[in-house]
């Protein structure tokens, strides 16, 4: 450990936000020349301690240290200054300039003081030929597929000749040849004495480039060693530990096939497929859950069965009768709901009350010619108010009055109130805290026994394990592995996720 001296690190991290304890008493040591991987769950505490470190998130206790030294970083251009830099997941660029204006924006080269726009070109294409890209520097941004964007973000971060450089999530968007440029890219940084800081759920891609490893688990250091001897089984035990949370128990008996997608296909826009030839099924009263990294195709799938794209291919049916072309409303008709990754932005309207929210998808029911029955509407609110059990003063408060677990059951209200055949669930207890998960988790099995079908996605090893009667594992778009969620173990559900092989339907 003595040839990678600490070039930073973080004792006693503290991060309070309202409500939670992201960050607990957390030691973290960036080493110089060397790649430390940083792996844990969504919500494991991993982008608020980067961003702590970049300067956008200050301790709410605890010290950070340079070179022996402490020292305080107020905003992100003071990290910038003491030589840090960051990539984030989120892409930060502006589509409508070039790629040399994103390469430089807020930092322009200048001569006689003007933009030094062909010292500026020069360097641009320096980086990109560096990184392997034959792109043209002058066009906009916008031109570029996702993949080649995050090429130009990473493009972005070598400009400022960060001495640490944070990566998080840099592959989620990228090629296996474009993957194969930026580590030879981190390997010359890492000759270059650079602190690589990064952030993946690939944890193939951990093993295979990282120098040290460290797990966080719900805000607190599970594990830090050299990647020496470390393996996916020990990333997984680090992640999740022994103990397993308190699900409920699952239905003693499955119906009847209720939904089936058979070769399900949806083109990228830059060619390729986002979901390749998907085929599933789910049954009356069955929990399918589909677990993947970000880039599996997951939740494009689910928005193929709702019907979001037109250009989607396969076959669907519901209760054994073709589904129909893609439309949103009809398949709604039909008898699919969709419960959205993003409930503030795709589920609810913030401004609007509790009751016009839950009532939005089927106002159909309450109206008799061109009038509402506002009087059906609240009695109906009531019903799944108090089926849910959400906790609410009055149904005519808006909606943003909620704590985010309410919120998610308003959403799910909604849906129901479509009479669904079966429920779509995006990561469905994203967001939301711990007694607030256990009760969308409660409610989620309580409508399976009432004879729904459920399909549900997460990135939650112990949610799809806990809940699911079914597992299905996709990795880049096709189905990767498929397993009992009684005895599957999260070490090959996780393996699964890493690969790129097909599993017959």
């Amino acid at each position: 450990m003595t040839d990678h001296p600490i070039g930073l690190s973080i004792r006693d991290g503290v991060k309070v936000y309202p409500g939670t304890r992201a960050l607990k008493s957390v030691d973290f040591d960036v080493r110089m020349g060397a790649v430390n991987v940083l792996v844990g769950e969504n919500g494991a505490g991993k982008s608020t301690l980067m961003k702590v470190i970049a300067g956008v998130e200050g301790l709410t206790e605890g010290r950070i240290e340079m070179e022996g030294q402490a020292v305080s970083f107020s905003t992100k251009i003071d990290a910038e200054r003491a030589g840090i830099g960051i990539v984030f997941q989120e892409l930060n660029l502006f589509p409508d300039l070039s790629i040399t204006e994103n390469i430089f924006i807020g930092r322009e080269r200048t001569h006689l003081g003007h933009i030094d726009r062909a010292e500026q070109r020069r360097i641009a294409q320096e980086l990109m030929a560096r990184l392997e890209q034959d792109i043209d520097v002058d066009q906009p941004l916008g031109n570029l597929r996702i993949g080649q964007q995050q090429i130009v973000e990473i493009a972005k971060a070598l400009n400022e000749k960060a001495r640490i450089l944070i990566l998080d999530e840099p592959t989620s968007a990228l090629s296996q040849t474009e993957v194969d440029v930026l580590f030879r890219v981190v390997g010359e940084l890492r000759r270059q004495g650079v602190g690589i800081v990064y952030i993946s759920h690939r944890l193939e891609e951990l093993i295979r480039i990282g120098d040290y490893i460290t797990v966080l688990r719900d805000g607190e250091i599970t594990g830090a060693q050299p990647m020496q001897g470390v393996d996916i089984p020990w990333i997984v035990h680090a992640m999740i530990g022994d103990a397993s949370k308190d699900f409920p128990p699952r239905a003693d008996t499955i119906g009847e096939e209720v939904f089936r997608a058979e070769a399900v296909t949806l083109p990228r826009e830059a060619g390729g497929l986002a979901v390749d030839h998907v085929s599933l099924s789910v049954k009356a009263g069955e929990i399918v859950g589909i677990y993947g990294l970000m880039g599996a195709g997951r939740s494009e799938f689910l928005e193929c069965v709702l019907g979001l794209h037109p250009h989607a291919g396969g076959e669907m049916w519901l209760d054994g009768v073709p589904i129909g072309p893609p439309d949103v409303s009809k398949r709604i008709d039909r008898g699919v709901a969709l419960i959205p990754e993003d409930r503030k932005r795709d589920g609810l309207v913030q401004i609007m009350a509790i009751r016009e929210n839950m009532t939005l998808s089927s106002l159909r029911r309450f109206t008799r010619g061109v009038h509402l029955s506002l009087k059906r509407e609240a009695e109906t609110v009531r019903d799944f108010v108090a089926r849910l059990g959400i906790k609410i003063a009055s149904s005519e408060h808006p909606v943003s009055s909620l704590s985010g677990g309410n919120q998610q059951k308003v959403v799910i209200s909604k849906a129901l109130m479509t009479s669904p055949r079966i429920l779509l669930m995006d990561e469905p207890s994203r967001g939301i805290d711990i007694g607030a998960k256990a009760e969308v988790f409660r409610t989620m099995r309580s409508l399976a026994e009432e004879g729904l079908a459920i399909l549900f996605v997460t990135s939650d090893l112990e949610e799809v394990t806990g809940l699911s009667d079914r597992i299905i594992v996709m990795a880049r778009g096709k189905i990767t592995g498929k397993f009992d969620g009684t005895t599957a173990r999260m070490a090959d559900i996780v393996e699964a996720a890493q690969v790129k092989k097909d599993v017959a339907a």
